[in-house]
């Protein structure tokens, strides 16, 4: 099953009997153990990588990373805050990291000001919110192991005299 994972993670489009064929099973059995995935919560979902540098008129064209520091509540540590944080739909990615800061937030927006009204009117104003710090993504290379194709660009040297 690891294995049927690795294919799937590296590209989700990989059809059973592919996969089948890839590890020399038959079909049924690959079919059979993805079904088990899926229904164990192994397998959450199938997602697409989208170079959102050129898609035209993206919704989505501000991605930021925030770091955050927060009083941990009696009991119930940092999850509780977490969950509520999460929970806002800007919020793509939620983490828990060792180090000055406790969370570390994946959040999207049309643009700048969203993500700022953001952390100004709903993330900072949270109780156990404590401080953060946005990071403005300026360009993408490479996402979930994937190399990003940039535009084209002129390799051509220019020279003057």
């Amino acid at each position: 099953m690891k294995e049927i994972l690795e294919i799937l993670e590296k590209d989700a489009r990989t059809t059973p009997e592919e996969i089948a064929k890839m590890l020399k099973k038959n079909t049924s059995s690959v079919k059979k153990a993805i079904k088990k995935l899926e229904k164990d919560g192994v397998i959450l979902k199938y997602k697409t990588v989208i170079n959102r540098e050129l898609v035209k008129n993206d919704s989505k064209n501000v991605r930021a990373l925030i770091e955050v520091r927060i009083a941990p509540q009696r009991g119930s540590g940092f999850d509780h805050i977490a969950e509520r944080i999460y929970k806002f739909s800007q919020v793509v990615s939620c983490y828990l990291l060792s180090g000055t800061y406790d969370l570390l937030l994946v959040v999207e927006g049309r643009d700048i000001q969203e993500v700022s009204n953001f952390v100004s009117e709903k993330l900072s104003t949270l109780d156990n919110v404590r401080g953060t710090v946005t990071h403005f993504l300026l360009k993408k290379y490479k996402e979930d192991g994937d190399i990003l194709k940039l535009a084209e660009r002129d390799k051509r040297i220019a020279i003057s005299f």
